[in-house]
């Protein structure tokens, strides 16, 4: 499952959205019905898992962590805790509760970025990219090919 683009929107009154159809057909496509819905660890959007991803990823985190060592309860339990399932509602709307809108400067206009399993949901006043040369040059070092 890949979502890709980047879709500008915004939310209703009560904060809620549509996703973006390209998205929706993705989501469809695997099965899945629920999204996971949480705040990203180190930027400010937040992030939207399909529940299938979701469980993955946590699964993952959880073989990774000794639930007997206290600090990684704590780390296993603030990844959980801060995270809520959703579904679309017949319209492909789902709401962005007033609490997370805040943790990720949101206010009425967002953007859906496609970003591999899962989507991420920007205010559309962050700008999340780089400059094109920078992006060129940072990828370039990263795949290990000679600049121009």
């Amino acid at each position: 499952m890949r979502f890709l683009g980047n879709i500008e929107a915004k939310t209703d009154a009560k904060g809620r959205a549509f996703l973006p159809a390209s998205f929706r057909k993705v989501l469809q496509a695997s099965g899945d019905e629920s999204m996971v819905l949480r705040k990203d660890e180190y930027q400010p959007c937040l992030v939207l898992y399909p529940l299938s991803v979701w469980n993955q990823k946590t699964d993952e985190l959880r073989t990774r962590l000794n639930l007997w060592d206290p600090r990684h309860r704590q780390i296993f339990r603030q990844f959980t805790a801060f995270a809520m399932e959703l579904t679309l509602d017949g319209n492909g709307r789902f709401l962005l509760p007033r609490n997370y809108m805040k943790q990720a400067n949101i206010e009425q206009d967002i953007r859906f970025i496609g970003f591999d399993d899962k989507i991420e949901i920007w205010s559309a006043s962050e700008d999340p990219f780089m400059k094109p040369e920078e992006f060129g040059a940072e990828l370039a070092k990263l795949m290990g090919e000679p600049l121009f």
